[in-house]
């Protein structure tokens, strides 16, 4: 990955709110969920109820594809990332700790759902991206960049 890609890369994860995560179903079927996300860098934190599909999902196989697209209103604007990596359960305290003061911070609305959360089993996950496909019509048509991290 070059200083170019790794800066549009940083863009467009610094600048979206929401991520589609796809996660493999222990029936084979994929499973899309869309989930507000905060980012360190590269790392992409979400979080979830321990329990649900998502959660599972990624506890039984790590391996996960997922998307971010910025608001476009031509098609030359259109740009977005195809990720594929691996989320794993955050257990850290100090990451856990860091992961809910970025939720915070970006989304202080958390904060009034806090009640609504006491006792339940919630979790963070950390997306650590192995290849990413950067797409910029910007350059032309259809352009898209694979790049490994």
């Amino acid at each position: 990955m070059n200083d170019a890609q790794r800066h549009l890369i940083q863009s467009i994860i610094d600048q979206a709110d929401d991520i589609t995560i796809a996660t493999n179903r222990e029936d084979g079927y994929p499973q899309a969920t869309t989930v507000s996300y905060v980012n360190d860098g590269l790392s992409i934190y979400f979080g979830t109820w321990v329990k649900s599909q998502k959660a599972v999902n990624l506890l039984r196989d790590a391996r996960m594809s997922a998307t971010i697209n910025l608001p476009y209103a031509t098609w030359s604007e259109i740009k977005g990332l195809s990720i594929g990596g691996r989320a794993r359960k955050v257990e850290a305290p100090a990451e856990l700790e860091k992961a809910m003061g970025l939720m915070l911070a970006k989304f202080p609305q958390v904060q009034q759902y806090a009640a609504d959360m006491q006792g339940a089993e919630m979790a963070f996950f950390r997306i650590e991206p192995e290849v990413i496909s950067i797409l910029d019509y910007s350059k032309s048509f259809g352009h898209t960049e694979l790049v490994r991290v």
